[in-house]
């Protein structure tokens, strides 16, 4: 029986105190997992979740040659739906599939939040309601 990796993690990483942002599965068996927690990730934190999930995956039979657990950075993905809630009034990145009709595909705005399954962003005072099934990815934009 194959194990659903995504609700192993998702059942396993809030009882350790951590989200689960993302994972990539790469070639050659490598698996990368990116966690979040309130206050931030440290390099401890990276090593106590990689050393439980070592664990857990060889209970649960989850193949793979390498592990890499590490934060999200300053450029976080967005992706669930609370983290459009969270995120508002950040500045974001946002990657289109296809261009709009002016031609852009790529966006700085200030994230508003998710409406009605659009990702709306104010881009210089022009509010965009964009089709999540349009939108390829979002990341913040770190201000300095």
């Amino acid at each position: 029986m194959a194990v659903n990796l995504q609700s192993v993690l998702d059942s396993t990483l809030p009882g350790l105190g951590y989200e689960l942002v993302d994972f990539e599965l790469g070639g050659n068996g490598l698996m990368r997992i990116f966690i979040d927690k309130e206050g931030g990730v440290t390099i401890d934190d990276c090593v106590a979740v990689s050393n439980h999930l070592t664990r857990l995956f060889m209970v649960e039979e989850i193949p793979y040659e390498r592990l890499e657990v590490s934060s999200p950075g300053l450029d976080r993905l967005i992706k669930k739906p609370a983290d459009f809630e969270r995120f508002a009034g950040q500045m974001v990145k946002v990657k289109l599939r296809l261009p709009l009709p002016d031609r852009r595909r790529n966006l700085v705005g200030q994230l508003k939040g998710l409406v009605d399954e659009c990702v709306v962003v104010d881009v210089n005072g022009e509010v965009l309601n964009l089709p999540l099934a349009q939108v390829d990815r979002v990341r913040i934009e770190p201000q300095f």
